[in-house]
């Protein structure tokens, strides 16, 4: 199977790796390799002959400049498959993305997904839970030398090479037409995961639950979790953080 991974960040670096390790043609692009989606530059030529496309490009904005972002490149990236008779087009979303409003980001995603939906090519949306990778990321935006302030928002993260599994698997199957959500095996409350992180690196900090602190205080009970027909993986937090 010919496959183009669009974005070769942390999900689409090891997506091509491990797309290739099976067997499939794979091309990669990203701006590095002269492929700008936001202006179509060097699209038409990247999907030449794709029978799938993976997108997993991200916003370099989380604001509502994001929007734009979507639309734009979802747009290009639509017209040019059609152009280039790709048969099944593949986004990376986040679980329960359509049900946090208050965030610019997430509507932003949603809108991505919406113009997928209704666009001329059969599709797969792969919804992932927060990621292992980005969990400390997340706790620096509320901490400070002395502290750590987390909500009690509560996720089931997981690591970025059990969703790039995901991936490969729908990349490679026939399309969904619909939603598959993936998650880690384990659900925490955001604080708990700061504290587990914290001991892991021998960081005496305190965590203090604030429920006011950081992006995730806009999130509301338990919308970022998955659903009981979840595909959840098998790699849990305490054993990532501790290799």
């Amino acid at each position: 199977m010919r496959i183009t991974v669009i974005g070769t960040g942390l999900i689409g670096s090891q997506l091509a790796a491990e797309l290739t390790a099976r067997g499939h043609r794979v091309t990669t692009a990203s701006l590095s390799s002269g492929v700008d989606l936001l202006t179509g530059a060097g699209v038409d030529k990247a999907l030449t002959d794709a029978d799938t496309v993976v997108n997993v490009t991200n916003s370099p904005t989380f604001d509502a400049r994001s929007v734009d972002f979507f639309r734009t490149t979802m747009g290009n990236l639509l017209a040019a498959g059609e152009r280039a008779g790709v048969r099944h087009q593949v986004v990376l979303s986040i679980v329960g993305v359509d049900q946090v409003t208050e965030l610019d980001y997430y509507r932003a995603k949603v809108l991505q997904e919406q113009l997928l939906r209704g666009g001329p090519t059969p599709y797969s949306i792969v919804r992932a839970t927060q990621f292992f990778e980005f969990m400390e990321p997340t706790m620096s935006w509320s901490s400070d030398e002395t502290a750590v302030r987390l909500p009690a928002t509560p996720l089931q993260p997981i690591a970025s090479a059990d969703v790039v599994t995901a991936l490969a698997d729908v990349a490679t199957a026939a399309p969904l037409d619909g939603i598959l959500d993936v998650a880690g095996p384990d659900r925490f409350t955001l604080d708990e995961i700061g504290r587990l992180t914290l001991a892991a690196r021998g960081d005496r900090r305190p965590v203090l639950l604030d429920d006011q602190a950081g992006l995730f205080a806009a999130v509301r009970g338990d919308a970022l979790t998955p659903g009981p027909d979840a595909r959840l993986a098998s790699t849990h937090y305490r054993d990532w953080l501790d290799s």
